[in-house]
């Protein structure tokens, strides 16, 4: 099969879910079939990025793109400008005529245009000609609802405002596309009851559990926890600072020594500030080669996160390492995990606390929730078989417009015979 493949940036540095995701699924996708990558580049890729693009491409086509760095004057400009605009800023950001241009061009050279990430899809022209279909990473409405709902003050006016924009524009564009593609049987009902989309289907996450296995190399260190993540990403950044501020001091009266590690690219100011402050309670590392390390000589996985869609790679890759999960249920949401089986679940901060005090205490209890969780991820989610199930529903839905298109023509003859 010929695929066009669309996305907001390249793949390298594969440091976030969402870069790990796709690039993993189209390396193996691109054993087997002919994958065109059309992506805008805004210089801020790793220099090899286009040329590590042949891991995953057969060819790479790319379209300039210089929207303001964040804190800029003509970021600040772009904001303003956004308040007349009907597009949440998370997507008017992205829009390039030359990329519309450009997928109207490829359009009739493929079988499919894939869509990744909503973000995109606001320069796929309509009335292609060509199936198309949108992998959604996360309901992304629902991430600014939640946004919403923990902000005050003016922020959560301007919270709310993109959420309702982007509600009409994710609605809008998932009822346009030939098929949606989700992360979870969560999201799938999610679209389905608030969208009312009806061709839609989840394909699962998957972990490289080659990689993600714990060499020996380093000891648990016994009161040691780790977050990983990208820090730039505002669900992280807010899961973090609650853990900070609401969760940490209540282990901490418990178990005085409990270290924090949270490894993840550009961390903000206020959690560096934080973990200036804890007397050592918190280690923020930023961007880092391999997270392995810092997985393996932890205890257990948190993941406290108040604000989230889709699915969490960094839960699989954690299980695949053999650690334990304690994760809100949102972290968690997406997932085929049970409460006191394969991870904990615990919402509010005393229960979150509790569970970790209990896991770090008790070494049976860690031990049977971390092989639990990494029987789970290693028997039914590696990255071979979820790329097959992806590659499945691609078919599919080239089958399904070709049949279509079969049906009219055959009853255009009828009618004018």
């Amino acid at each position: 099969m010929r695929i066009l493949w669309i996305k907001t940036e390249f793949l390298h540095p594969v440091d976030k879910g969402g870069r790990i995701r796709t690039y993993q699924m189209l390396r193996e996708i691109a054993r087997l079939h002919h994958v065109t990558y059309l992506t805008l580049d805004d210089g801020t890729a790793a220099p090899d990025a286009a040329a590590l693009a042949s891991e995953y491409a057969a060819e790479t086509i790319r379209i300039p793109f210089t929207p303001p760095a964040k804190g800029t004057p003509g970021f600040f400009a772009d904001l303003l400008a956004n308040v007349f605009s009907p597009l949440p800023y998370a997507v008017s950001r992205y829009k390039s005529d030359a990329m519309s241009r450009e997928i109207a061009r490829l359009a009739g050279k493929v079988d499919i245009v894939v869509c990744d990430f909503l973000a995109p899809a606001v320069n796929v022209p309509a009335g292609l000609g060509t199936p198309t279909l949108l992998f959604q990473h996360n309901v992304e409405a629902m991430i600014w609802e939640r946004h919403a709902a923990v902000a005050s003050g003016i922020k959560r006016h301007y919270m709310g405002e993109q959420w309702r924009r982007m509600e009409r524009f994710e609605r809008k564009e998932c009822l346009r596309f030939d098929h949606v593609i989700a992360v979870s049987p969560q999201d799938t009902a999610v679209m389905r009851e608030r969208y009312g989309v009806s061709r839609v289907s989840d394909v699962p996450t998957g972990v490289d559990i080659e990689y993600f296995t714990a060499s020996g190399a380093a000891e648990r260190r016994p009161h040691e926890l780790v977050f990983t993540g990208s820090m730039d990403w505002m669900p992280n950044d807010d899961a973090m600072i609650w853990f900070a501020t609401d969760v940490l001091p209540l282990i901490r009266a418990k178990i005085p020594d409990v270290h924090t590690t949270v490894v993840g690219r550009t961390p903000s100011a206020r959690l560096q500030a934080l973990a200036t402050s804890s007397a050592g309670g918190i280690e923020v590392t930023g961007r880092v080669p391999d997270v392995r390390p810092f997985l393996e000589r932890s205890s257990a996985f948190i993941v406290p996160m108040r604000v989230g869609g889709g699915t969490r790679l960094k839960i699989y890759e954690a299980m695949s390492m053999g650690l334990p999960v304690i994760s809100t249920t949102i972290g968690a949401e997406g997932l085929p995990v049970t409460d006191n089986e394969t991870a904990v679940l615990r919402d509010d901060p005393r229960s979150f606390a509790d569970a970790v005090i209990r896991l770090l205490e008790t070494e049976n209890e860690r031990r049977r929730i971390a092989e639990a969780g990494q029987r789970l991820v290693r028997a039914r989610f590696g990255w071979s078989g979820v790329a097959d199930a992806f590659m499945e529903t691609c078919a599919s839905v080239v089958e399904g417009r070709s049949r279509s298109r079969e049906e009219r023509e055959l009853t255009s003859s009828v009618q004018g015979a």
